[in-house]
């Protein structure tokens, strides 16, 4: 099995390489991650961006930066951290919590409740909508799917999201914040499908929330190009090979399926092929565009109570949009900038001819920028499920703020790669095998 990569892929290989395949990863860049890899020093950002100048004295040393051109945070309790306990790649990453997440309402941002304390002190409610709220977070919290007794006459394969907020008589900004920065949906089309996903996602928020308490998200110290190398190690224990500055001169098809792919003439014979969708144009269409403007700031931003690293969602309907906003804030406390220096990354779904222009509620919150980098890419989504081919694209990565959507990718691909679903508890007995009960 043969694998061109960037961060899902590498997670892929280290996966796949645990399940005993045998795995070979080649790279055209010179770095583990592709498209989600961190950049470092400064000023080879500057240069990527074909900025003019180099970064002043005033950012500090270059090589204290380590800046991700796709930011993500890591829900505590979501796939994502499930995947890394399994497969013990936690050994190589140390995580900090995230220290807070906002949403935004009224050209204004306001913290999103974390306790039930916090809930009943908050601005983003009237005194009787809280009272209802927390009606709505318990009815979630016990919500059991394998047991009607929790359902209070809500049916979670029939009854739409919009009617169970009917039903606890929940207002528009609670409905917004809600799905946009509980459940964490990037439009309102969840409101007319069944409930179940919505009252998972929630659930999934508060339970990893529970377990730290100041935001549910966590992110790794150094930035996240540190997770692609986290697989690559684990792929190598494994057995797997790696090859970076490997240009991929041509994927070999006989008969309709992979064979093997050509790199500096020589072919790497193969069974199956997980790439991104940049090595085969052939094989995807083009589903849309995503603005990201990676922002240098000296200060944190306004009315975050000074957080060194945080989450704000802009909700669509707050900006007359059909798609959130997000903005994602880290910091020199995660090693990933020069001291006293931020990084804010803004990041939305392009909906009209002036991507710039449709993202400036959320520039006005991080005034005074000292340097931006904007960057608008294509979003593609393969065409071919794998099958017949047996090359197995992923999607490009989306604009939202987290890794859950990505590890529905990663579930769906290693399905039709094997035929199987992802299943954690199998891949923990099976490294039992490996390593034997005493180093777990």
């Amino acid at each position: 099995m043969d694998e061109l990569s960037p961060s899902l892929e590498c997670i892929l290989s280290g996966i796949m390489s645990v399940n005993g395949k045998k795995v070979l990863h080649m790279d055209r860049n010179p770095y583990y991650g592709g498209e989600s890899s961190s950049i470092t020093p400064l000023e080879e950002l500057y240069k990527r961006f074909t900025l003019p100048d180099s970064p002043p004295e005033s950012m500090g040393r270059g090589r204290d930066w380590n800046v991700d051109l796709i930011p993500k945070f890591l829900m505590a309790n979501g796939q994502l951290v499930k995947m890394l306990l399994y497969t013990e790649v936690t050994r190589y990453l140390d995580f900090k919590v995230v220290e807070g997440s906002f949403v935004y309402k009224g050209g204004k941002i306001y913290k999103v409740p974390s306790t039930e304390t916090e809930a009943l002190a908050s601005n983003l409610m009237g005194m009787f909508e809280k009272r209802r709220f927390r009606k709505f977070l318990v009815f979630v919290a016990n919500f059991d799917e394998n047991d009607p007794k929790t359902f209070e006459g809500v049916d979670p394969k029939t009854t739409t999201m919009r009617d169970v907020y009917k039903k606890f008589d929940l207002g528009q900004d609670v409905i917004d914040f809600t799905g946009h920065a509980l459940a964490l949906y990037r439009t309102d089309d969840y409101l007319d499908v069944p409930c179940l996903e919505t009252i998972n996602r929630i659930k999934l928020y508060s339970e990893s929330l529970a377990r730290y308490g100041k935001s549910p998200y966590l992110y790794p110290l150094y930035g996240l190009g540190e997770l692609p190398q986290g697989f690559a190690r684990l792929s190598a224990i494994y057995g797997g090979t790696y090859m970076l500055n490997k240009p991929v001169e041509e994927i070999v098809m006989e008969g309709g399926h992979v064979v093997g792919v050509k790199s500096e003439g020589e072919v790497a014979r193969c069974k199956q092929l997980i790439c991104d969708p940049s090595y085969i144009p052939d094989r995807v269409r083009k589903a849309g565009q995503v603005i990201r403007v990676i922002c240098i700031l000296s200060h944190p931003i306004k009315n975050t109570n000074d957080a060194n690293s945080c989450q704000i969602i802009i909700p669509q309907n707050q900006v007359n949009r059909n798609s959130d906003i997000y903005v994602c804030m880290i910091s020199y406390a995660h090693n990933v900038a020069a001291q006293g220096k931020y990084i804010a990354i803004v990041s939305t779904t392009v909906e009209t001819s002036e991507p710039e222009a449709e993202i400036e509620p959320a520039l006005e919150l991080l005034e005074p920028i000292d340097q931006k980098f904007v960057a608008i890419s294509d979003l593609y989504e393969p065409t071919d499920d794998g099958t017949e081919s047996q090359v197995f694209a992923s999607s490009s990565y989306d604009a939202t703020t987290h890794f859950e959507t990505t590890c529905n990718d990663i579930k769906d691909i290693y399905k039709r790669m094997t035929g199987t679903d992802f299943d954690f508890e199998n891949m923990k007995r099976k490294q039992n095998d490996v390593f034997g009960e005493d180093e777990q």
